[in-house]
């Protein structure tokens, strides 16, 4: 009787968590000198904030490192705190308190950052686990020093995706933002926002109202801002433009889906001679290259609800499931997710961000993990 081998596919593919520095001299040695002093002063310098978040601080308490450091800023911890009791087989990285430098005024520091940051997760986190995948930051500010970056870090074996910020002056689909798309289709990469910068920096509010009073109703609003960049990447043909790109829209709920497919298919059938490039209808392109990530996904009262809005936009391949570790409304992927149906809940955990991001085996230990 033959013994079936054991598989080497992965099964759980965490898609947004947050690596920090143990404190900003880590980021010191890959600075030039005459930015050293201003990173010191100012750090990421986009400032801003609702008054709530320090009251309980955005990350767990015992995500703190061995020794008192800052949560997820010690790979190993966070392997041993993480990854090991889950059985996560890959990460991806999305930094911490590091994105908003889009958002900077002074463009050349925010390029500097940048470079310096790729630099610094190359050498520490990259080199510490293969099971440790990076995102290339950019700063889309200044599009033409992003594209840079991008041919810089694109080939790095262990990047697997260019990440910026979702707070923006500007709507991602417009045309000033193009070369950071075709540098990214070109190297294979699919192109991340994550939020927490809405309304910080030289951001509009994060409202087209005004500023929300606190974190509290800051976080609930998040995915307004989410549904006005998918809706600019669509309707400016983007997707038409650069037909190989994937945009990840990481940490922004799911359940606004199906209302912004919807009323960009009715408008569409009116108004597509304002966009007569687009060959298809606005929610086929969302779905061929668009994708969530589950955290936080929403919780209807009845957890079949969820479900449907699954069928709704037809999201099979189109949600990967993320943890948002370490921060406070941290999804256990051991209870995340019981009530969608089986079948989809694997994809979610794996096959969607195996076919996104080419990780299709297992990582073979190295280095550390030997």
């Amino acid at each position: 009787m033959m013994m079936e081998m054991p598989s080497t596919k992965p099964t759980l593919i965490d898609a947004d968590v947050h690596n920090s520095m143990g404190s900003k001299d880590d980021l010191l040695p890959y600075l030039p000198k005459a930015y050293q002093q201003a990173w010191r002063a100012y750090g990421a310098g986009y400032g801003g904030g609702y008054l709530g978040t320090g009251a309980h601080s955005v990350a767990r308490r015992d995500a703190k490192t061995e020794d008192g450091g800052p949560a997820g800023s010690d790979p190993h911890y966070l392997k041993k705190h993480h990854l090991d009791p889950y059985g996560i087989d890959y990460a991806i990285l999305t930094g911490s308190g590091i994105l908003g430098i889009s958002l900077v005024s002074d463009p050349d520091y925010g390029n500097v950052i940048a470079s310096a940051y790729n630099d610094w997760l190359a050498d520490t986190w990259l080199k510490a686990s293969p099971q440790y995948k990076g995102s290339i930051l950019i700063n889309h500010s200044d599009p033409a020093a992003a594209v840079k970056e991008i041919e810089r870090m694109g080939s790095h074996p262990d990047m697997v995706q260019v990440i910026m910020c979702s707070g923006s002056r500007n709507l991602f689909g417009q045309r000033m933002f193009h070369p950071i798309y075709e540098a990214a289709e070109r190297h294979g990469l699919p192109v991340a926002v994550h939020p927490g910068t809405e309304g910080r920096g030289n951001a509009g509010p994060p409202t087209p109202s005004g500023h929300p009073t606190r974190y509290f109703e800051w976080h609930n609003i998040i995915p307004i801002n989410y549904m006005a960049h998918v809706n600019s990447l669509v309707c400016e043909g983007v997707f038409e433009k650069f037909p190989g790109l994937k945009f990840v829209a990481i940490e922004g709920g799911i359940a606004w889906m199906p209302h912004l497919m919807w009323r960009m298919d009715k408008n569409f059938k009116g108004l597509r001679d304002q966009a007569p490039w687009l060959k298809h209808r606005p929610s086929d392109y969302i779905r061929e290259h668009v994708l969530l990530t589950t955290q936080p996904i929403e919780e209807p009262d009845k957890p079949e609800h969820l479900n449907q809005i699954f069928d709704m936009i037809d999201g099979d391949h189109m949600v990967m499931f993320s943890s948002d570790y370490p921060h406070w409304d941290f999804d256990n992927p051991q209870v995340a997710l019981r009530g969608v149906r089986r079948e989809l809940r694997e994809r979610i955990f794996a096959d969607n961000a195996i076919q996104l991001y080419g990780l299709t085996e297992k990582p073979k230990a190295r280095g550390a993990d030997v």
